[in-house]
């Protein structure tokens, strides 16, 4: 495993990031997330690969992935050797002050997740998306806060424009308050529009870069026409991508194929190698998927291969901000 520092900070962090959105009860509404006893062999064999850091959000399956996520880390790891971070502005509780970034909502939700992490503190905190009816002001402040309690070590933000970004970071400079260390924006082969003004952005600024979906909810792994039990449940997944993207899938197949490696460690291996990228989240709901993930970390594609995969691409509307 190779290791990156985050941004501009120390923290060091694993070039594969786990992501825990596949953990948790299918009764929270996802057919297709994997039950505890999955989440613990996970976690054990990517802590076996090298893997450090863990990422997982309060809203996924109404919490229940942060708890499985913070007992298999708890049997498995020592607290101090993982960087553990989990994200709060979805709903969790219905009526008002039950999702956002007020000061409220976050000061109650980091409570409740390092309750269901059963951790004194987590190494990153990030806001999931940016809420347009608090102020800024009134978020970074109540994160600085956070932070100032030893709850969170860092702070992180997610898919947001870079107009957004910019400003809360320069509200926390401002202030003298706690700034992002991190973006965790969508980013893939089939969604590069982050390229245009976001990650040009993280890179002068020195941010560390953290896409999710890096395979494209799967899609980059397998013929276009191919479906999945939760590609078939997976509506916000299924209006982020087109079908004009099957020719750069195809592509990938292809140099899979060419290279006696998994279109997954081919895709992987194309964002590994772009500007500002350190560590991808990849979901795992199948034992194969961890390891093609580890495996990509030491796949080198050549500068043809990087233009090949490249070609091709058309500019989009934005997609996953919501």
């Amino acid at each position: 495993m190779r290791y990156l520092n985050l941004g501009n900070t120390g923290l060091q962090v694993s070039a594969v990031t786990l992501g825990c959105m596949s953990f948790g009860d299918t009764a929270a509404g996802r057919p297709w997330v994997k039950d505890e006893s999955f989440a613990r062999e996970t976690v054990k064999s990517a802590l076996d690969a090298g893997i450090n850091f863990f990422d997982t959000a309060n809203v996924y399956s109404a919490g229940t992935s942060e708890e499985y996520t913070g007992r298999a880390l708890t049997a498995y790891a020592d607290r101090e050797d993982v960087v553990l971070a989990t994200k709060v502005n979805g709903r969790m509780r219905p009526g008002p002050n039950g999702a956002g970034l007020s000061r409220k909502a976050i000061l109650r939700e980091i409570d409740a997740s390092l309750s269901r992490l059963g951790t004194d503190y987590v190494d990153l905190y990030q806001i999931h998306r940016w809420d347009p009816n608090v102020p800024i002001e009134e978020t970074m402040e109540a994160l600085h806060d956070v932070v100032r309690a030893g709850k969170a070590r860092y702070l992180g933000a997610s898919s947001m424009y870079a107009w957004q970004f910019a400003k809360a970071q320069h509200v926390a400079e401002r202030h003298g308050w706690t700034p992002f260390v991190s973006m965790q924006n969508h980013y893939n082969l089939l969604y590069r529009e982050e390229e245009r003004e976001m990650i040009p952005l993280c890179i002068d600024q020195g941010v560390g870069i953290i896409p999710w979906s890096p395979l494209a909810r799967g899609r980059l792994t397998r013929p276009w026409d191919a479906s999945t039990t939760r590609s078939e449940n997976d509506e916000f997944g299924n209006a982020l991508y087109r079908d004009e993207d099957a020719d750069i899938v195809a592509r990938v197949l292809a140099i899979a194929e060419r290279r006696g490696v998994s279109a997954a460690q081919a895709a992987l291996a194309w964002l590994m190698a772009q500007p500002g990228v350190t560590s991808p989240i990849v979901g795992v709901t199948r034992p194969e998927h961890l390891t093609d993930a580890v495996a990509a970390v030491d796949l080198e594609l050549s500068s043809e291969e990087l233009e090949e995969l490249s070609a091709g691409y058309q500019p989009r509307g934005i997609a996953g901000h919501g």
